[in-house]
């Protein structure tokens, strides 16, 4: 019976004490993925993905819609092919819709890659202006703000961050408080 409040009195201690630790400790959020996309680098690295992208969604609007037509002739003839011929040109043109099918994919996986290729060298850079912007003013953690469905708006550093990295990525003085949106 004297265990239990000896262990409940031990509880509340390390809890208080916990909570005086967290206290002290420093904490912002960047969202990372919003201020790679408003860099100087990141929007260019969009508009190639957007020029690649409709590119090839172009290619394959054509192909489908030459499907399309290919589906509907298929349909009118259908009265007058045989059996066997009608077999044989829809055999060709699910095959021909897999392949376009299988295209996409490709395509898709293209784009991702090529998308990780551009974004990373970025996402290094941003970074390492985070590291000297929170070493600066002295902040113990920086969380992705994704990852935290609250924060107040005077902890975000993401505008701060955007503007580092466009500057050459220097950080601002440690003095400089961060901005509210």
């Amino acid at each position: 019976m004297r265990a239990r409040p000896l262990a409940l009195a031990l509880v509340a201690a390390l809890v208080a004490v916990a909570g005086v630790a967290l206290a002290e400790n420093r904490l912002a959020v960047v969202d990372l993925q919003h201020a790679v996309m408003q860099t100087e680098d990141g929007m260019r690295a969009q508009a190639m993905l957007k020029k690649l992208f409709d590119r090839r969604q172009q290619e394959l609007d054509r192909k489908q819609g030459q499907l399309g037509a290919d589906r509907e002739s298929i349909e009118k003839q259908s009265q007058f092919l045989s059996r066997r011929a009608l077999q044989r040109r829809l055999e060709i043109w699910q095959a021909q819709m897999v392949e376009l099918q299988t295209v996409f994919v490709e395509y898709n996986k293209e784009l991702q890659k090529k998308q990780n290729e551009l974004t990373q060298p970025i996402i290094s850079k941003m970074l390492g202006v985070v590291r000297r912007i929170a070493t600066g003013r002295g902040i113990d953690m920086v969380i992705d703000k994704q990852a935290v469905p609250y924060t107040r708006a005077d902890l975000d550093l993401t505008d701060m961050v955007v503007q580092a990295y466009n500057s050459g990525g220097d950080a601002p003085p440690p003095d400089e408080p961060p901005k509210a949106p």
